[in-house]
């Protein structure tokens, strides 16, 4: 090589394997940043849960709802909320009254905020209840939501109605109870407990069911009163996991905390523990592949439509 050519051939050189480098550091950044893109597979027997049905695109609690989810073939459970109505049947309603946000009086008058929590349905009939329309109105929340007239179903009526069309689905159903509502928007706890069992078994249900709940004293009511029925922790604060078992006196089945605080930590002392971990609520697909990744064992949502692009 000539000496006048060696200094061109060296910046070309080094320029070169800046760019190389350059371009290996691209790729890499890609390569980590692509897998939250990549398609995951869920392990098998993964709990994949329609949150209120799907509330997504039906109105939520409903029979539609129900009947809608169960379409999604990879729907294993169907996760639902109970109240007590006056004449003690169990209610399917997220709130033991009417969100206004959603529903409307028997004569189609909107509910005030105001008024909304003392219209309460521990005071009303099943009958009653069934006369007010919680789906006509949409969700403001979930703008692709079906508007469609529904009401307030009894639970019996909901197993039967999905029952006729896939009689294996799993349920998962929240007591909504608290200690201020005792004797007022429900049964003391464990009055309601009792009706919850009562028609679990009346029903059928013992193997097809979970029962859970943010209420510590609800949990431990149905441990003791049907020690048979899987039971499943829900947790809505940041505490750590030692802190909130420690309001128990028994290790639950499931441990069911908001999605955002699972991490592999949390993956791995429920694994420890033997306890099965399932996230609510979770409504997009990056955070859905993220979860599957870190190993949990099924995902509440309100778009079971998500699940074929996970």
């Amino acid at each position: 090589m000539k000496p006048m050519l060696r200094p061109v051939f060296g910046e070309i050189s080094g320029a070169l394997v800046y760019l190389g480098s350059m371009l290996l550091t691209i790729f890499s950044f890609w390569a980590c940043k692509s897998t939250e893109f990549r398609s995951v597979q869920a392990p098998k027997g993964f709990d994949w849960q329609g949150h209120r049905g799907c509330r997504g695109l039906m109105p939520e609690n409903s029979i539609p709802a129900f009947l809608k989810a169960v379409e999604f073939k990879q729907v294993v459970t169907l996760e639902l909320d109970l109240a007590v109505s006056k004449d003690l049947q169990l209610i399917v309603s997220h709130e033991p009254w009417f969100n206004p946000a959603i529903c409307r009086k028997p004569n189609g008058d909107s509910i005030s905020t105001l008024e909304a929590e003392s219209i309460l349905l521990y005071q009303l009939t099943a009958a009653e209840i069934r006369a007010y329309d919680c789906g006509s109105m949409g969700n403001a929340r979930f703008p692709g939501q079906q508007k469609l007239a529904t009401y307030k179903p009894v639970f019996r009526e909901v197993v039967q109605a999905v029952r006729a069309v896939h009689p294996d689905i799993r349920w998962n159903i929240e007591l909504k109870s608290s200690p201020a509502w005792d004797g007022l928007r429900h049964p003391p706890v464990d009055e309601f407990v009792a009706l919850v069992v009562q028609e679990i078994r009346a029903l059928g249900l013992e193997n097809l069911v979970t029962v859970q709940s943010f209420d510590t004293r609800a949990l431990q009511a149905l441990h003791r009163q049907a020690p048979e029925l899987q039971l499943a922790y829900l947790i809505e604060n940041a505490d750590s996991l030692e802190t909130n078992l420690a309001r128990l006196d028994f290790i639950p089945p499931i441990y069911s905390p908001y999605y955002l605080v699972v991490d592999s930590s949390l993956v791995a002392k429920c694994r420890a523990r033997n306890m099965r971990l399932v996230p609510w609520t979770v409504n997009d697909v990056k955070s859905m592949r993220r979860l599957i990744r870190l190993g949990v064992d099924g995902i509440i949502t309100d778009y079971p439509d998500l699940i074929k692009k996970v």
